[in-house]
């Protein structure tokens, strides 16, 4: 994975998850209702209904139809709760945001959104939001964000005994590992649940599958029952090789076809269903020391928000790579102006790439071109690239070089349950109590 890349993504969900907070406390209401007290906070009403609002627009942008009103309204307050434990708990540690990392996420936001920090301010104040509050929401969201970076890179312990045992195994596989893109419900289950906790978990599960296999959106059943972060957005974990993955989701994958859902898997944080929504061929190559070919490219991402459509993005890399075919623009200008990744600084380049630095469709689009070739527009789950491959070269990756990405690869294997189990310990540490509504 390509860490230039992250930083998009970030910034786009801090964008619509602090806007819709502000736009809770837009204009107050004395008569508000209080629907749920965490800790010693408060969720309201109207910051209830102003979530849902934005988590719908959200699912009609990825085209997933929401589930049943009372349901998502569920979904959506439990998100607003852990919310605010998160926040609190990082206050509590003493973690900050000063004004100067606050203001580059404004701009990193407004740049991610095509407008200047003036334009932001006034589209933000035109639909009734103070752009104080927003400023704030944004920075709790940076909050929760750097806290559960610390917290969950401080529970992935991984030895030099791990690497090694890793890298034998690599050395046990014949050729290159398929990859699997996965989607997920995860049904989580508190520590120390009843017996009757985990048989109605169990049961709630059981239906998903039988949902799925009689031909239900598998997105809307993970909007509508998953308690992962990742539900509002179908359930998609992306795409990965099986040395990357959850055991207990490469095991699962490995015996599944497209289109396939699984059985119901238990693992210590609870229930999972899985959907393999496409198996392909990977092209990168074993953790080894032999010869490697690695790749000097550089892009443009933009990538699709609600100010922007995707229709809109797809013209606009259009036009740019008309340009650049032309003749009558600079590659390096025209990322700098227009790119939201990190790498626009540098002109779009991100130096010389590995297999397996970038994500997994980023990297096939790359390697299907010649040295000097521009792509067409590239789809990751990201945004859409244009890919220039400068050159190309073939190396042999040092020893440290190995066991930099045999790290790596452990990590993505155990972030997602390492992830689970601490939400699942701070919401069980939550003092929670829910009001009618």
């Amino acid at each position: 994975m390509n860490l230039s890349l992250r930083p998009v993504v970030f910034l786009a969900c801090l964008f619509w998850a602090a806007l819709a907070g502000a736009q809770s406390g837009a204009a107050p209401r004395p008569l508000d209702r209080v629907v749920a007290v965490v800790n010693s906070d408060v969720v309201t009403a109207s910051e209830l209904a102003s979530r849902v609002r934005s988590v719908e627009r959200q699912l009609r942008r990825q085209r997933i139809q929401a589930p049943p009103a009372d349901v998502l309204e569920k979904q959506v307050l439990e998100r607003l709760v852990m919310d605010r434990a998160l926040a609190q708990m990082a206050r509590e540690q003493g973690l900050r945001v000063d004004d100067a990392q606050l203001e580059r996420a404004v701009a990193g936001i407004a740049t991610e959104n095509g407008l200047s920090a003036a334009q932001l301010r006034a589209q933000i104040e035109a639909d009734g939001v103070s752009f104080l509050r927003f400023r704030e929401d944004l920075r709790d969201e940076l909050l929760v964000a750097r806290l559960r970076e610390r917290e969950v890179d401080a529970r992935i312990q991984i030895s030099e005994a791990d690497i090694d045992a890793f890298l034998a195994e690599q050395r046990d596989v014949s050729g290159a590992q398929p990859e699997y893109e996965l989607a997920q419900v995860l049904l989580r289950v508190p520590e120390g649940a009843s017996a009757e906790d985990i048989e109605r978990q169990r049961l709630r599960g059981e239906e998903v599958i039988r949902q799925a296999r009689a031909g239900g959106d598998f997105a809307r059943l993970a909007a509508a029952f998953s308690d992962a972060p990742d539900a509002m957005s179908g359930g998609a974990l992306g795409t990965r090789t099986a040395d990357r993955l959850p055991e207990i989701f490469a095991k699962a994958a490995g015996s599944m076809q497209p289109g396939e859902v699984s059985a119901l898997l238990r693992s210590p944080n609870g229930f999972h269903v899985l959907k393999l929504i496409a198996r392909r061929d990977a092209g990168a190559a074993k953790l080894e020391g032999g010869p490697v070919t690695q790749t000097r490219a550089r892009h443009i991402l933009i990538r699709p928000s609600e100010l922007v459509s995707e229709p809109e993005v797809l013209r606009r890399l259009a036009e740019i790579r008309s340009r650049l075919q032309a003749g009558g623009a600079e590659f390096a200008e025209l990322a700098r102006q227009y790119s939201v990744d990190g790498s626009a600084g540098r002109g779009g380049d991100l130096g010389w790439i590995y297999p397996g630095d970038t994500v997994p469709d980023f990297e096939r689009a790359m390697n299907a071109l010649q040295p000097g070739q521009l792509s067409e527009p590239v789809r990751t789950e990201f945004g859409y690239h244009l890919i220039e491959v400068l050159e190309r070269r073939t190396d042999a990756a040092s020893p440290e070089r190995v066991r930099a990405l045999a790290r790596q690869a452990l990590r993505e294997r155990r972030i997602e349950e390492t992830l689970q189990d601490w939400l699942r310990q701070v919401r069980d540490r939550t003092y929670v109590e829910y009001r009618d509504r």
